[in-house]
C-alpha cells in the first residue's frame, strides 16, 4: 500500500497531498529474489543481468539512443543547463551544470480512451494516510527520513520517511 502526508508549500501557499516512500529501498537482490520465484530464471542469472543493465543501457544513451526496456518504460540523457541571452556568449561545456537520466513510463491506452502508466495500476491502488507524528517517529518504527523522492513535493521537498 501507498502512503501519502499532508505537506505544505511555502512557495505557493497551498496543501497538498505528498506520495511517501516508507522504509528503506528494495534492492537489486530483492528483486533478482522475486524475478527468480515468478520465472524460470535463477537469483543468480537475473543478478548478472541487472549488474549489467546500467552499464549497456549507458552505452546506448551514449550514442545518443533512448532505452526502452517493455512494460516499464523509456530513458533518457536530458541537460540540465543555464541559458545565455546572447549567441555569441553560447558555449556548451560552460552552460551544461549536470547530465540527467530522465525515465517516462511505458503507457497503454484503455478501453475509454484515456493512458495509464506502467507501473500504476490504480485500481488495485490503496493510499493510506500517514498520521501528523510520523517525522517525528523513530526511523525503525516507521519515521524519520531518508534519501528518496515521494512524487507531487517541490524541489527540495523530499516526500520520504525510512
Amino acid at each position: 500500500m501507498p502512503y501519502w502526508k499532508k505537506a505544505f508549500s511555502k512557495r505557493t501557499s497551498v496543501y497538498y497531498p505528498q506520495a511517501i516512500v516508507q522504509g528503506e529501498p528494495v534492492e537489486t537482490k530483492d528483486l533478482a529474489e522475486e524475478l527468480a520465484f515468478v520465472s524460470t530464471v535463477s537469483k543468480s542469472d537475473v543478478n548478472a543481468v541487472l549488474g549489467d543493465i546500467a552499464r549497456v543501457m549507458n552505452t546506448f544513451m551514449a550514442n545518443g539512443k533512448s532505452v526502452h526496456i517493455d512494460g516499464l518504460g523509456y530513458f533518457r540523457y536530458v541537460l540540465d543547463t543555464k541559458g545565455v541571452e546572447n549567441l555569441d556568449d553560447f558555449d556548451f561545456e560552460k552552460q551544461v551544470k549536470a547530465v540527467r537520466v530522465q525515465f517516462t513510463p511505458e503507457r497503454e491506452k484503455n478501453s475509454s480512451g484515456a493512458y495509464t502508466r506502467a507501473l500504476v495500476d490504480t485500481k488495485k491502488l490503496e493510499w493510506i494516510e500517514l498520521g501528523i507524528n510520523a517525522k517525528d517517529q523513530d526511523p525503525a518504527q516507521g519515521g524519520g527520513t531518508t534519501p528518496g523522492t515521494g512524487g507531487g513535493e517541490e524541489e527540495g521537498e523530499e516526500g520520504t520517511y525510512g
